[in-house]
């Protein structure tokens, strides 16, 4: 189980203190799919972060009963300066992975051919995005983080991640945040939505739409 207790994240800015997550409260079981609505800047992101380590909360406690991934395809870890092969062996040492699979399946995966021997530096962003989520499938979780990251290179490749994550490993959690209704709805058994920074649950997937939509920004 994840629980997350009147979690907390704000950032100084020149104008002051910006709050960004006001207080968020969810549980998240073992297999369980949710989603998380909300538009860009409602700190769905951040959210993300969070759980996933990458950042601490200003206040409020994430207790972590199962093991979580980073956000898939997050690439803000990498070093630059080192070989996509390099970062690979370093994540192994981290994660106690073997690193003879995450090497293979990483190479099968990523389709990045030799680039995975040269700097990540000279990576496009796809490219780090290949990397990331294919590292990201080789080290075994009990919860996979999403940040809007379903459609990674061409429509093949996506099928693959698609197929890799939501068929292969249907029995594992997941927290997808996203913006597109139809992405949750096809993936997640229930949705929250996140709005000027606040959290809010609903008893099935149609209600969340229905707040979310009348909460949008007009055009």
């Amino acid at each position: 189980m994840i629980k997350v207790e009147h979690l907390n994240k704000r950032y100084l800015t020149r104008n002051g203190w910006k709050t960004i997550l006001n207080n968020i409260n969810f549980e998240l079981k073992k297999g369980e799919k949710i989603g998380i609505l909300g538009r860009n800047g409602s700190g769905k992101s951040t959210l993300i972060r969070l759980l996933s380590g990458v950042e601490a909360p200003t206040s409020g406690e994430i207790h972590r009963e199962m093991s979580i991934s980073w956000p898939l395809a997050f690439s803000g870890a990498f070093q630059g300066s080192l070989t996509g092969m390099d970062n690979l062996r370093f994540i192994c040492r981290i994660y106690g992975a073997d690193i003879d699979y995450v090497k293979s399946f990483t190479e099968e995966f990523s389709e990045l051919g030799d680039y995975l021997y040269e700097p990540v530096k000279k990576y496009s962003s796809g490219m780090k995005a290949r990397l990331a989520f294919a590292l990201s499938l080789s080290v075994e979780f009990d919860c996979y983080l999403i940040d809007e990251v379903i459609a990674v290179g061409d429509s093949r490749f996506s099928s693959k991640c698609k197929q890799e994550l939501f068929e292969k490993r249907k029995d594992r959690s997941i927290i997808l945040v996203s913006h597109s209704p139809s992405a949750i709805k096809e993936y997640c058994d229930n949705a929250y939505v996140l709005n000027d920074g606040s959290l809010y649950s609903f008893e099935n997937i149609d209600e969340a739409y229905k707040f979310y939509n009348n909460n949008l920004p007009p055009k």
